[in-house]
Formats: structure tokens, sequence, C-alpha cells
């Protein structure tokens, strides 16, 4: 069982920046894919970014703006958010995948934390 808590959501402005933290218990953490998602108000769930053994990868709506890194001695997987723009208001997710899959969906995730909400005002 994997327990994860994100932290580091709030108000922030456009043009701002965020770090989100994302502690998971367990510990084999490191051989761990860790996914970010976030969620608009009536919108589906999107993938962020996904850091694991081989690399980062990111959605084309936030490369060049986040970064996703992880400390495997702290359980962690952080993802700073620069240059924030109103559109990228949400509730953001970390995941944990202890398996295989393609990690640009939400489908080989078996672990979810339970949310922090970033908010981008203009």
């Amino acid at each position: 069982q994997v327990q994860l808590v994100e932290s580091g959501g709030g108000l922030v402005q456009a043009g701002g920046s965020l770090r989100l933290s994302c502690a998971a218990s367990g510990r084999t953490f490191s051989t761990y894919a860790m996914g970010w998602f976030r969620q608009a108000p009536g919108k589906e769930r999107k993938f962020i970014a996904y850091i694991n053994w081989s690399g980062a990868y990111y959605a084309d709506s936030v490369k060049g703006r986040f970064t996703i890194s992880r400390d495997n001695a702290k359980n962690t997987v952080y993802l700073q958010m620069n240059s924030l723009k109103p559109e990228d208001t949400a509730v953001y997710y970390c995941a944990a995948a202890t398996g295989t899959g393609v990690f640009t969906t939400s489908v080989p995730y078996n672990y979810w934390g339970q949310g922090t909400q970033v908010t981008v005002s203009s």
C-alpha cells in the first residue's frame, strides 16, 4: 500500500510560481513511476508530467514552464510550476505507478493523492 500526500497548492497571480510536493510512503519509492495530473472544474483529469527511471516527460501544455523532479531519499516528488496562467487553475494530483504502462494516461497509476488546489488569478 502506498499513501501519497500533496502539498504546496494555493492562490498565485498570473506569471507567478508554485512548487507542489508529494510525499509517498513505501520502501520502494525509487522504483515507482510518479506522475502529476490536474482536473479543472467540469473537465476530465489530464496528464501533466511523469518521471521514472528513464527520465521525465511533459504534456505540451506545460512543457517549458513546469519541471518534475524527485528526491528518492525523501520519498518525495515535486512539481515546480513557473509562468503560471489562469488556465492552470485546477486540482493537482500526484500518482504512483508500481508497475509498467503508458504513463501519460491514468491507467497504470494505482495510487493517488487527495489533490491540492492551485488557483491562478489574472
